[in-house]
């Protein structure tokens, strides 16, 4: 924390067991389960295929700026995932 006051920046802290890894980036469905030995997944609604990691990191950097999984929030300037982070 005081680092982020030191650089003038703002820290956002997202909980523990956010669903992060297992909640879609598209619509947001979260899975009930996943195993830390299934590395990527399909969604059973929207049918996209998700690597665990790249879709936690994409999802968590929603969250930071004011979105979340299956959100497109554009508020205060927020950047969205699509601009951060190319496919």
């Amino acid at each position: 924390e005081y680092k982020a006051n030191w650089y003038g920046r703002d820290l956002v802290v997202i909980d523990r067991w956010a669903p992060s890894s297992k909640a879609c980036l598209g619509r947001g469905h979260v899975l009930a389960e996943l195993p830390l030995s299934m590395r990527s997944w399909t969604c059973p609604e929207c049918g996209a295929d998700r690597d665990r990691d790249v879709n936690a990191a994409r999802n968590l950097l929603a969250w930071a700026t004011g979105g979340g999984p299956g959100t497109r929030n554009h508020a205060c300037g927020a950047v969205t995932i699509r601009e951060a982070l190319p496919t």
